[in-house]
């Protein structure tokens, strides 16, 4: 029976995943299908869908079992437990959090990086795909200001990026468990929870952690800084990180970052720049003069998936001096010996990453079809309807917390300036009638212990009627929330 079987296996073998061309044609036009009606029904679909409990009336579920089904019974299974309940990235009324884009051509670029499958890890494997990825990479660090001999690699996104970037920030200074205790990294409240992970999978949570205030703009405060590192190397402890952001989550803000590279270089301190979310509104006019000084750091973050509108999974690390990510990376291995037969860098000796996916693609398709000056008038108009955003609310009487730096705006609603827990609830109540419309979509924060809206204006979907819908709503939840309790 072995033997037969053996015999099965060399000579009849399952050639189901290998499908034919009429069966793969068959398959992708059903899936594009699907995608066309997901897109050209998007105008008529929340942003939110509070229900997030799975349909009963479906047949199949999540589980994998022996049992198959059909690619249309799988699609429409996929349309009512996945894309129904909870938050839509994809429409323009998705003003929450920081919005991730999903561009079409994007997804192209998806589909050409995982059907050929090239392996970009290695530039032995796949030198196209390597260097296709430099390309990015370097327009990127261009585009922030920096010159010859910087580097960097496409990552998952912000998190596996500050990683990297603080990797190289240890390694350079030198900091091991002997010394952990004496080192100090200065950051500010506003700073990302992805830094916060990064000092604890670095073992640098015994670092001493200053955090430094900020000024009426939610800005990092260069003087208190300054007067702090002064107090700490006179207690004999190593200042050896800056961490700055340009365009804060909470609230868009963007720190000092040339007057910042100013003092990091006189104490021979680390700058790191998270820019994950305002980076790439270097882009435009405005955004560029905003940025300035963003050259002088060290390591600087961006996020695709936010500023050039890209599916999520889409990060940038950049490093002013390639040597930095080499040392803090790059490893030799016997198995990988043939790969050795070139001075190329590859993108595995420069990052965490050995395996990876095809990232290239997804980004390089959009900016060589449609150019960066597209990208950048989309980020223009979004500077301009945040703008008009808050006009809007202050004519309706909310407590704007400052101007808005990019387009972010966080803002509350105080019927009683004295009552605090009142005007938490109260906005806690506004926030619950927009949810429950889900049309459009905000997120909340806590900003000085107290209850905060937010609208993200990001998404390339979001145009002027989305945010005259959202401006009539929060007319609707005023009326609705006026005689709370």
């Amino acid at each position: 029976m072995a033997l037969e079987t053996e015999q099965d296996f060399l000579n009849k073998p399952n050639a189901l995943l290998e499908e034919n061309g009429e069966q793969r044609r068959e398959l992708e036009k059903m899936i594009l299908e699907f995608g066309h009606s997901f897109i050209e029904t998007l105008g008529s679909t929340k942003a939110f869908n509070t229900n997030s409990e799975t349909p009963e009336n479906l047949v199949l579920e999540f589980g994998i079992r022996e049992d198959t089904s059909s690619l249309g019974e799988l699609l429409r299974f996929f349309d009512q437990a996945v894309l129904n309940p909870g938050l839509n990235p994809a429409s323009g009324g998705h003003l929450g959090y920081i919005p991730g884009g999903g561009l079409f051509s994007s997804a192209l670029g998806d589909y050409l990086a995982a059907l050929t499958n090239r392996y970009a890890g290695v530039f032995y494997a796949s030198p196209g795909a390597v260097k296709m990825e430099n390309a990015l990479i370097q327009w990127a660090g261009e585009l922030i200001g920096y010159e010859e001999g910087f580097g960097g690699n496409l990552t998952s996104g912000g998190s596996l990026a500050n990683l990297t970037a603080l990797s190289c920030a240890k390694k350079h200074h030198g900091i091991s468990s002997r010394n952990v205790r004496t080192n100090v990294i200065y950051c500010s409240p506003q700073t990302h929870h992805s830094i916060y992970k990064a000092i604890h999978l670095l073992g640098l949570e015994e670092c001493v952690l200053q955090k430094v205030p900020l000024d009426g703009q939610f800005r990092l405060s260069t003087q208190y800084l300054e007067e702090q590192i002064e107090r700490d190397v006179k207690r004999g402890l190593s200042p050896f990180l800056v961490i700055a952001n340009a365009g804060s989550t909470d609230i868009g803000a963007i720190d000092p970052v040339e007057v910042l590279g100013t003092i990091c270089k006189r104490y021979g301190i680390w700058l790191h720049v998270d820019a994950a979310y305002g980076g790439f509104f270097a882009l435009t006019t405005t955004g560029k003069a905003k940025l300035k000084g963003l050259e002088q750091a060290d390591s600087v973050i961006l996020d695709p998936h936010k500023g050039l509108f890209l599916p999520y999974g889409s990060g940038i690390v950049l490093v002013k001096e390639l040597k930095h990510l080499v040392r803090a990376f790059k490893q030799e291995a016997h198995y990988m010996q043939d790969s050795y037969q070139n001075d190329q860098f590859s993108p595995a000796d420069l990052s965490p990453e050995l395996s990876k996916h095809f990232r290239g693609p997804r980004m390089w398709l959009p900016l060589k079809l449609y150019g960066p000056k597209v990208f950048s008038d989309y980020l223009e108009e979004k500077l301009v309807l945040t703008d008009y955003l808050y006009r809007k609310l202050v004519q309706l009487n909310f407590k704007v917390l400052c101007e808005p730096e990019l387009t972010v705006i966080a803002f509350r609603y105080e019927a009683r300036p004295d009552d605090h827990q009142y005007n938490d609830e109260h906005n806690r109540a506004i926030l619950r009638f927009l949810v429950s419309d889900g049309r459009i979509f905000l997120s909340s924060t806590m900003i000085h212990d107290r209850f905060v809206l937010r609208a993200a204006l990001l998404s390339f979907r979001t145009h002027k009627k989305e945010i005259d819908l959202l401006v009539h709503l929060l007319e609707r939840a005023l009326i609705e929330t006026d005689n709370m309790p």
